[in-house]
């Protein structure tokens, strides 16, 4: 069986960086600062409250390049093929199959480099694996990662 993390959060503003970069980004707070679970690169998919499910790339993490170690773990989805506002939008995001782990980057255009091929990889994984397929994911408190099986 297929085993995927999830996570609830609302969507709340960010620095903007990802935006900046080019890949915008829906940021979730996450309430584990440990990083037990599912810290990297994902393939995943993100699904609103109208029950609308969007293909991702999601990273996991504190955001190396920018912060180092000391940066605030978050769940940060770029929903592929999306334009608009998410802000203040409680979505549910699948994390289905770790693409990589977190790096530091020497610089953004290395970074953006990365982020490409991350995406490239995202929308492989989601073809192969339609949204019709997840597992329901249960109640679960708003930041926290769970594991659970499709």
């Amino acid at each position: 069986m297929p085993e995927y993390f999830v996570v609830r959060g609302t969507v709340e503003p960010g620095d903007q960086r990802g935006r900046e970069l080019g890949f915008p980004t829906a940021n979730i707070a996450l309430g584990d600062q440990a990083g037990s679970l599912g810290d990297g690169v994902w393939a995943g998919w993100a699904g609103r409250e109208d029950g609308t499910r969007i293909p991702a790339a999601i990273s996991v993490g504190r955001r190396p390049t920018y912060y180092g170690a000391d940066g605030y773990r978050l769940l940060e989805a770029h929903l592929l093929d999306f334009s608009g506002d998410l802000y203040g939008e409680t979505l549910l995001v699948w994390l289905g199959s770790h693409l990589r782990d977190q790096e530091k980057y020497a610089s953004a255009e290395d970074l953006i480099t990365a982020l490409k091929k991350d995406i490239a990889a995202a929308r492989q994984w989601t073809a192969e694996h339609p949204a019709e397929a997840l597992p329901e994911p249960g109640e679960s408190p708003h930041g926290e990662v769970r594991r659970i099986e499709g």
